[in-house]
This record gives C-alpha cells, sequence and structure tokens, in this order.
C-alpha cells in the first residue's frame, strides 16, 4: 500500500501547449493517503482517466512529479510501481481457467506454489468466484469476467494501489450494486489504496470514503458525498452532484437590494455584505431543490414564483418555477400538495451558498439580517 502524491502535476497531449485549455490536467497538487478508498468523478472528457494512467505510469507527465510514498516515479514503468490497474473492459485470459487467471499474477513473480493457492482461494471467495474456479473464462458472463479481472489486482499482497477505471460499464444495472458492494467489502478487509474513477455520481457515492470531483482537468473539490451535497465548493460540483442538481440564481445589488432580475430576495447581512464586497459581477446564489421551502400563500421573507410544471414521483415531487427570468427547481415531500399557478418561496440562509466567479464564499450565519 502506498500514499500517493501529485505534485504540480500537469499533462498535455500537445507537443508546445501555450494556455491553459491546452492541457487535460491542468496544474494540481493532491493526495491519495495509504489505504483509503476514493473516486474520481466527472463527466466524459474532463481529464479523469489521463491522471489514472499517469500514477499508474501509462503516462508520464508533462510536469510536475508523481510521488508514491515520497519516492518519485515519473519515469518507473507500471510494472515497477506494483499498481494493479482494472479496465473498463475485462483484461483475462480465455483460454486459462479462473483458477489461473487469478494466480496468473502471482505465479509470474514467482510466488510459492502454495501462498499462490491460499490467496487465489481467498480472493475467489471474497468476489464469490469459488464455483467458477475450474471454468474456463471466456465461458463466464460479462460481469463474471469482471470479477476475475478485479481478482487479478486484489491477489498480490504486495500491490501498493488499485486503480478501477470505470470498472462497471459492461456491467448489468442490476448487478452493479451488489458488485459496488462488493468492492466496498474488499476494502475494509485488505485495506488497500483505491482510486475508482466514474462518471456515475451513485457509483462514486457508494465506493468512496471522499470523492475528487474533476471539471476542465482540475480536482476543483475533494471531500465526502455529503460535503459535495451540502456544500460543494465549484458551482458544476453543485450542478453535477443531485438530482437535480443545485439551482443557481444570477443576482445583482440595486437599491441596496439583492434582486434575481427585478425580484428583491431578503438575505442576512452577512451574506449582502459579501456580495456587496464581491470582486467579480459573475455572482450568483446557490440553493438545493430539497432546501427550498415552497407555500402556496405569501410569507415572511418570501418570492413569489410562477409554477411551470410538477412532476409526481410518488413520494415526492419535483417542481419546475420561474422566477423573472430564472427557471429553478424544488423538491416538495409527499405530505404536502405542490401549488399550482403560483408558489412563495423561501430560502434558508444556513441552506444558501454565494458562488463568485463559479467558486463558493464563505459567509458568516451569525449576523442577523
Amino acid at each position: 500500500m502506498a500514499e500517493i502524491a501529485l505534485k504540480s502535476l500537469a499533462h498535455s497531449y500537445l507537443d508546445a501547449p501555450g494556455s491553459p485549455q491546452d492541457y487535460a490536467i491542468r496544474e494540481m497538487d493532491h493526495v491519495w493517503h495509504q489505504g483509503g478508498a476514493y473516486a474520481l468523478l466527472g463527466p466524459s472528457g474532463c481529464g479523469k482517466s489521463t491522471l489514472l494512467n499517469i500514477i499508474s505510469g501509462l503516462l508520464e507527465p508533462t510536469r510536475g512529479d508523481v510521488l508514491f510514498d515520497g519516492e518519485r516515479v515519473n519515469a518507473l514503468p507500471p510494472e515497477a510501481r506494483n499498481i494493479a490497474q482494472v479496465f473498463q473492459f475485462p483484461v483475462i485470459y480465455d483460454t486459462m481457467t479462473v483458477y489461473d487467471n487469478l494466480a496468473f499474477p502471482l505465479r509470474n513473480v514467482k510466488t510459492p506454489a502454495a501462498r499462490v493457492h491460499e490467496r487465489v482461494m481467498e480472493v475467489a471467495e471474497v468476489l464469490e468466484l469459488t464455483p467458477q474456479l475450474k471454468r474456463k473464462a471466456k465461458n463466464l458472463t460479462a460481469d463474471e469476467k469482471q470479477k476475475v479481472s478485479m481478482g487479478r489486482g486484489l491477489v498480490r499482497d504486495d500491490v501498493s494501489a488499485i486503480l478501477f477505471d470505470e470498472p462497471l460499464t459492461v456491467i448489468d444495472p442490476q448487478l452493479k450494486w451488489k458488485l459496488r458492494r462488493k468492492l466496498k467489502e474488499i476494502h475494509q478487509r485488505f485495506e488497500i489504496t483505491m482510486v475508482y474513477v466514474t462518471h456515475d455520481q451513485l457509483e462514486a457515492s457508494t465506493f468512496a470514503d471522499k470523492i475528487a470531483v474533476m471539471y476542465e482537468g482540475q480536482v476543483v473539490q475533494f471531500g465526502t458525498p455529503r460535503e459535495l451535497f451540502e456544500t460543494p465548493n465549484h458551482t458544476f460540483v453543485g450542478y453535477f452532484i443531485g438530482s437535480p442538481g443545485m439551482n443557481f440564481l444570477e443576482i445583482t445589488l440595486r437599491d441596496d437590494r439583492v434582486r434575481v432580475g427585478d425580484s428583491a430576495l431578503e438575505v442576512e447581512e452577512g451574506m449582502r455584505r459579501a456580495i456587496e464586497a464581491a470582486p467579480s459581477a459573475n455572482v450568483k446564489l446557490g440553493i438545493r431543490p430539497e432546501f427550498i421551502e415552497v407555500h402556496e400563500a405569501p410569507v415572511a421573507g418570501g418570492i413569489e414564483a410562477s409554477v411551470e410544471h410538477i412532476q409526481d414521483l410518488g413520494t415526492y415531487a419535483i417542481v419546475d418555477l420561474r422566477l423573472g427570468d430564472t427557471s429553478l427547481k424544488a423538491r416538495v415531500e409527499e405530505d404536502q400538495s405542490p401549488p399550482t399557478g403560483r408558489a412563495y418561496l423561501r430560502f434558508p440562509a444556513a441552506r444558501l451558498g454565494l458562488y463568485v466567479d463559479e467558486y463558493r464564499v464563505e459567509i458568516d450565519h451569525d449576523e442577523s439580517p
């Protein structure tokens, strides 16, 4: 197991990159602590797989360092880093049995036969592959093949880390939950440093203790699933995490009032001062649909909006609203009837985030409005 640190790391596929847009990975510093279960989450093209390939040694970064337990490994090939990597599509030998596939990495480094058998049986039991050990790999289902591929990484007890590059893409949706849970159990049992790349927030939240969210070649937030949901550090995190994502309201300060379009919005004094002090005109307020209070009648501190659509999802409803030129969504629980026509909204101060140039600004919520 190893602590993996990225120091001033950047990578471009161009020979002479001249601007930040030329980099698949923009300069970053990041640490994956020894024994942790991490997810690298983001949309296609954000740099997730590039970063994973740099860590594993399949790519050498344009600049900066990759450190394993403080030792620079930029020039080391994958086999010298003791990294196991599991790809989207299973990498196994179809003509071998499941047992021989699992044993291959150990036999390749001259592990004694007794130890090979011990480790193969242990990993097969964890992955529920014991009944398939004598079968040829070519006769397995897609999920069984991917479990064998995972097992080939787990079987080595000298591995520094296991890197998963969207390993459940080819798996039947009904089996994904079971395999994610199995990976979590494996991590808890073996305490191996694991980094799991995915574009699926549910996969990331199910597997990882901490998630690094990538956007345009940068890690814009690193935190627990709860932190990413409740206090997204960047507007992209707010939008990407949650279903539906966070609402963002473009605001101005006019006549000493915070306004969304022409509508005045009551905010606490600390928020108003932070908006006034913002060094940019790119200022937004962010709030999750779950945290908006929706009322049928006018309420103190409320703001009027029009109801455009109601989507009944059984245990709750998603209400599409319009506030001037701004569209937003609110979640209404099943014990409340969603309003029709007009609605009156309140945004609890503790749930309202301020974003300047897309990044969250901390607010002192102790001040009175």
